[in-house]
């Protein structure tokens, strides 16, 4: 019974970057079907698989025990053949400030259906631009999306910043019979809004406390009665490698929701900026209304693809990475998703409810 055909992936289309080939491997791995990606990376400004990219899929390929053709540097055409998932440790490592956040994303789902416990070794940048950075992930995407009735654990052991990299982070997951659904439609009041700005390598801790403060002051002119707390620290040397700076800033609710506002610092961006963006994209973030944060919003497609049942979740405007994520799921498994603008009168006009009907995969490795 020889394999059967490909699905066919255009890789150009929509968000046209390494977001569908996160979505799509991912997918590929967990239901057993081949992909021919190509178009890969079409729309930017270097097209083709960048060394990050490449690490990902190479993780992903060792995790199934998979076989890929034209993964190179460059390429814009991958041929990806899943085979049976494996626990265990599992490396990668980007050799550049490529995100080890986004490395996660691609083999986190994959080894939740393992037949055993797995531990990922991801090298790379910690706190990288466009991705999230890694307090995001500790903060944010673990609590969150730990109410599939999974456990994430995650140990950062060096942290790594553009240009070089150099950090790494350890994840320790279990693998689950399947994911059960959620229901992330209330958002309740804000009860806390807590931060961490940081400083790294050759930048005086000064700035982290300017970050900071004009983060709060600008939280303040808009949410008065609430105590925010933004802790100022220098990460110490043998946990940091490079020099680096930012902030990440979260809002906990009554109902255990949790959405963010984060920002870099870069050379010759002024430390207040960066705070009051952090703090203008938290603010924002909160005024939609939703349960999650615009950056939560894709990361969560592909688990409610997977789960047992129904999944409803609260959003603001729907981004190009969530259309985009819902597009290839609903692709390469049976999973049928509807984005509803939310009626209830509380809401802002700019909230909307995106359901699955997930395929309540099952770990048959188990």
């Amino acid at each position: 019974m020889g394999d059967p055909q490909p699905v066919e992936i255009d890789g150009g289309i929509m968000e046209g970057g390494g977001q569908i080939l996160r979505v799509t491997t991912a997918l590929s791995c967990l239901c057993g079907t081949p992909l021919h990606v190509k178009n890969i990376r079409a729309g930017r400004s270097q097209p083709g698989l960048r060394p990050q990219h490449l690490s990902g899929l190479k993780m992903v390929r060792d995790i199934c025990n998979g076989q890929m053709e034209g993964g190179e540097i460059g390429s814009t055409e991958v041929t990806f053949v899943p085979g049976k998932i494996q626990g265990g440790t599992h490396v990668a490592d980007t050799k550049t400030a490529g995100s080890v956040c986004l490395l996660m994303q691609v083999a986190m789902p994959c080894v939740l259906f393992a037949a055993s416990p797995s531990e990922l070794r991801l090298k790379g940048g910690t706190n990288a631009e466009m991705a999230p950075q890694i307090d995001y992930t500790v903060m944010v995407f673990k609590p969150m999306v730990e109410k599939f009735n999974l456990t994430l654990d995650c140990d950062i052991k060096r942290r790594g910043y553009y240009p070089k990299g150099g950090g790494e982070v350890i994840i320790r997951m279990s693998p689950v019979k399947q994911l059960s659904p959620i229901d992330l439609t209330d958002r309740g009041i804000v009860t806390k809004i807590h931060g961490r700005a940081f400083v790294a390598g050759a930048l005086p801790v000064k700035l982290a406390k300017d970050m900071a403060s004009a983060a709060m002051r600008c939280i303040r002119k808009e949410i008065r009665d609430l105590d925010v707390n933004i802790e100022a620290v220098r990460e110490p040397d043998n946990e940091a490698f490079g020099t680096g700076s930012g902030i990440i800033i979260v809002a906990e609710t009554s109902t255990g929701c949790l959405l963010a506002g984060s920002s870099l610092g870069k050379r010759g961006k002024n430390a207040d900026k960066v705070g009051i963006e952090a703090a203008e994209m938290l603010l924002g973030n909160l005024r939609h209304g939703g349960a999650v944060d615009d950056y939560l919003q894709d990361q969560l497609i592909i688990f409610m693809a997977l789960a047992n049942g129904l999944s409803r979740v609260k959003t603001g405007p729907i981004t190009l990475h969530t259309k985009t994520a819902i597009h290839f799921a609903e692709q390469l498994t049976k999973a049928k998703f509807t984005v509803t603008k939310s009626e209830e009168d509380a809401s802002p006009k700019d909230a909307y409810i995106i359901e699955c009907q997930g395929v309540g995969l099952l770990n048959t490795n188990l």
